[in-house]
């Protein structure tokens, strides 16, 4: 059974993702705040405290056995204008959607290149276009774009690496948002289960064969391209 340690796998994207690779034989496990579905094996991690991240996937290569695959889902966002959002915010941000998604993949490596595992992280549409009042989220997700190709010609050979790129999507991403940085309810979403179904797609690929980069989103997506 393939072994697959889900950041932010309690909700949205992330939490679809463990509801398909465990529809699919795989053995999903999951670092969040949060608990995740019932009978899903987690570790309470915040992972903004990247240390704490780093330990706590370690732990998790170990109860398992090792990692096939590693999906940083994990993410966040507080938007409004620079001079507005409190410094200790705005850096959370940063530290929660591209600190934490170096940290976790850096700790879980060693058990990824025993079995030429996979890593597919998360970025945005919002990481290949900049928008205002964004720009925690914006610096973390071209973070990750420029993070997720530099790994994947280093690991090139060794580790599989693929960039997801989504869109909008129907989760709790915008509850706890001010009304105008909501969606408007003619926004069209996507459904975290479609992108997750392209996760699994990246997933399963034979060897020798990698997805370098997915772009998935509504067919009337607003922030792409």
């Amino acid at each position: 059974m393939r072994r697959v340690l889900v950041t932010g796998g309690s909700s949205g994207l992330g939490a679809a993702v463990v509801t398909a690779a465990a529809k699919e034989g795989w053995r999903p496990y999951v670092l969040d705040r949060r608990p995740p579905a019932e009978g899903v094996p987690w570790t309470e991690c915040d992972l903004a405290d990247t240390r704490a991240a780093e330990e706590a996937t370690r732990a998790a290569a170990a109860s398992l056995g090792g990692l096939d695959a590693v999906v940083a889902a994990a993410g966040m966002d507080v938007p409004g204008r620079l001079a507005d959002v409190p410094a200790d915010t705005w850096e959370r941000v940063i530290a929660v959607d591209l600190l934490a998604t170096a940290a976790v993949v850096r700790a879980a490596l060693p058990a990824l290149e025993q079995v030429h595992g996979t890593v597919v992280t998360v970025a945005s549409t919002l990481g290949v276009k900049a928008v205002s009042d964004a720009t925690a989220y914006c610096a973390a997700k071209f973070g990750v774009v420029g993070f997720t190709r530099a790994l994947a010609a280093e690991l090139a050979g060794s580790v599989d690496v693929t960039l997801l790129v989504p869109g909008g999507m129907r989760t709790a991403f915008f509850d706890e948002r001010d009304e105008r940085y909501r969606p408007g309810a003619d926004a069209v979403l996507n459904d975290p289960a479609s992108v997750a179904g392209a996760v699994m797609f990246a997933l399963n690929q034979p060897p020798g064969c990698v997805v370098r980069e997915l772009v998935v989103c509504a067919d009337q997506e607003t922030s792409y391209p």
